[in-house]
């Protein structure tokens, strides 16, 4: 009878370690995938950001005249090496899909982009002043 124990105690502790590895492998897969997937980032030039938040309203307010100033600033920051190319790209997709009458679906898409967006290493905002400074 020691013999029959002691194995369903291996097999027990061996099915445990196989699951334990499965969920680890699983959990190094999604985060993989998540790392890949991550959207562009735009960098921590404030200039760019304010283009991207000018973008915005243009598209929300359907603006065509505004669309267009915002895409040459954003075409001149990618040329000047401020705005990354593949940020540069999804931006470019977002205008087309804008151009193309999907006002709404691209203010969703650049919604979705600019709160993915990390401002790690730029200038934070300066704080609001609450009433006048004291002298």
């Amino acid at each position: 009878m020691a013999t029959t124990e002691h194995a369903e105690g291996t097999s027990r502790n061996a099915v445990a370690v196989y699951v334990l590895l499965g969920l680890l492998a699983v959990a190094a897969l999604a985060g993989l995938i998540a790392y890949f997937n991550r959207p562009a980032q735009i960098g921590t030039s404030e200039e760019v950001f304010n283009t991207v938040d000018a973008l915005y309203t243009a598209v929300r307010n359907r603006d065509e005249k505004r669309l267009t100033e915002c895409e040459q600033r954003l075409t001149g920051y990618r040329d000047a090496g401020k705005l990354p190319a593949d940020a540069a790209d999804e931006l470019s997709s977002i205008i087309a899909k804008a151009r193309g009458g999907s006002w709404d679906s691209a203010a969703e898409r650049l919604y979705d982009f600019m709160r993915a967006q990390r401002r790690e290493g730029g200038t934070p905002h300066p704080p609001k002043q609450q009433g006048k400074a004291k002298k």
